[in-house]
């Protein structure tokens, strides 16, 4: 984090030096002022939408003021994009940052990453329009893609890998999500160059046109994100009970329809109890944590896991259009599941020192579609039974199918007749 500070001290340092009085040109400062007052106006329009999302947003946070930075990038010379960037963004620490109690020094991070990714951006884009091609031309355009991938990698690569090297049990992939954050920056950048281009075809006051649509875009990220957070369970980050009953009956939809197959696994912690009664309800949490994490782990993208509530998880491992999931199939996944975890060592802080909880195993039990049920409600009852059959059996074990307790045998009494004879009483009539 001291290194990209440093850098960028440096890099203004020589942006000073070399710009030279040319650069404070009076459209120059024109357009500087309407970027900084319009980042300004976005913020206090959308602040309250904004702060929601502080709270709800994991990291790492788009930050949709790069609208005015990245037009900037386009339009102004580095030292002034980047005079842009510290209007927005002290406003931003103001109004935003410190009334959701957000790390001070975060901030200064962030806020040097983006002069970086405009450092970046505005090379990029004076790279290949050495001819100071206009906007509207083939040239423009290529030189616009170009600095907004430039502007992208270097603003995520910064603050993914950042977190990244602060938390090692996370990886790149991991932080940055399932990607739907880098098509939001960039969506957020596209809205950028259109207010350049407005800016450089008509006049600087034009840009206020993109305020309307930026703050409709506002509130449909943060409506996103509060369906994330409604489907999301809080201790292990998989889906909630409801929200994987939700996808996973959507799933078995469509495989019916392709003719496709599909599977339940529904897992059970064996003795979880004991976790929680030895070492205290947060070590349990960071079991069931570090439990789920190796059950994503261990499946594909696509596979939809989900915490069922205590120390039960569920499963769903769609299969492909045409294949037809076998018994001894979905009884190897299971196994490989059940290995994991009982391999699995979680480390937790206790009022003792650090602890290995390392004594961990689980018990499985599956369902295939549609062999075993033709809806979910029916492959949870499958799996269920197969379950409680791996818990008989003597638990961290696998069944898969309809697993039926067999009822106990109560070898028949003597007749009535008979009972009552060797009491010595007279049997009943009729009897």
């Amino acid at each position: 984090m001291l290194v990209v500070e440093f850098l960028v001290v440096a890099l203004l340092v020589v942006d000073g030096v070399r710009g030279g009085a040319a650069q404070y040109s009076r459209s120059a400062l024109a357009v500087l002022a309407v970027l900084a007052v319009l980042g300004v106006v976005h913020t206090e329009v959308a602040l309250r939408v904004e702060r929601a999302r502080r709270r709800v947003t994991p990291s790492p946070h788009i930050d949709l003021s790069s609208v005015w930075t990245f037009a900037a990038a386009l339009l102004l010379p580095p030292l002034l994009a980047a005079a842009v960037v510290a209007a927005v963004y002290l406003h931003l620490l103001v109004r935003v940052w410190r009334p959701t109690r957000q790390p001070t020094y975060r901030w200064i991070f962030t806020s040097c990453t983006v002069v970086l990714a405009v450092h970046a951006a505005s090379a990029a884009s004076s790279y290949v329009r050495a001819d100071s091609a206009p906007f509207d031309s083939g040239v423009g355009l290529a030189a616009v893609v170009i600095a907004l991938l430039a502007y992208t990698a270097v603003n995520t690569c910064l603050v993914v890998g950042v977190i990244v090297l602060s938390a090692p049990d996370r990886t790149f992939r991991e932080v940055l999500g399932r990607g739907d954050e880098v098509v939001l920056e960039l969506a957020t950048l596209a809205m950028g160059a259109l207010a350049a281009g407005t800016i450089s075809v008509q006049s600087p006051l034009h840009a206020v046109l993109v305020l309307p649509p930026l703050v409709v875009l506002h509130r449909a990220v943060l409506v996103r994100h509060l369906q994330e957070v409604a489907s999301t369970d809080a201790k292990t980050g998989l889906l909630n009970a409801a929200a994987w009953q939700d996808r996973a009956s959507r799933v078995l939809e469509r495989a019916e329809g392709d003719e496709a197959s599909a599977a339940v696994l529904i897992l059970d912690l064996d003795h979880f109890k004991r976790v929680n009664d030895r070492h205290g309800h947060l070590a349990g949490d960071a079991v069931l944590a570090s439990v789920a994490a190796a059950l994503r782990a261990e499946v594909r993208d696509d596979d939809l896991v989900g915490r069922f509530g205590g120390e039960e998880f569920v499963i769903l491992l769609p299969g492909r259009e045409g294949v037809r999931y076998d018994r001894p199939e979905i009884e190897a996944v299971a196994d490989r599941i059940r290995r994991r975890v009982d391999v699995l060592r979680v480390g937790i802080a206790t009022p003792d020192g650090p602890l290995t909880v390392d004594d961990l195993s689980v018990s499985i039990g599956g369902a295939t579609f549609p062999h075993d049920g033709g809806d979910l409600d029916r492959l949870l009852e499958v799996a269920d039974s197969a379950l409680y059959a791996a818990k008989r059996a003597g638990r961290n074990a696998v069944r898969v199918g309809l697993h039926l307790q067999p009822t106990r045998h109560v070898p028949p009494g003597p007749p009535p007749v008979e009972r009552a004879a060797v009491d010595g009483a007279e049997p009943a009539a009729g009897l």
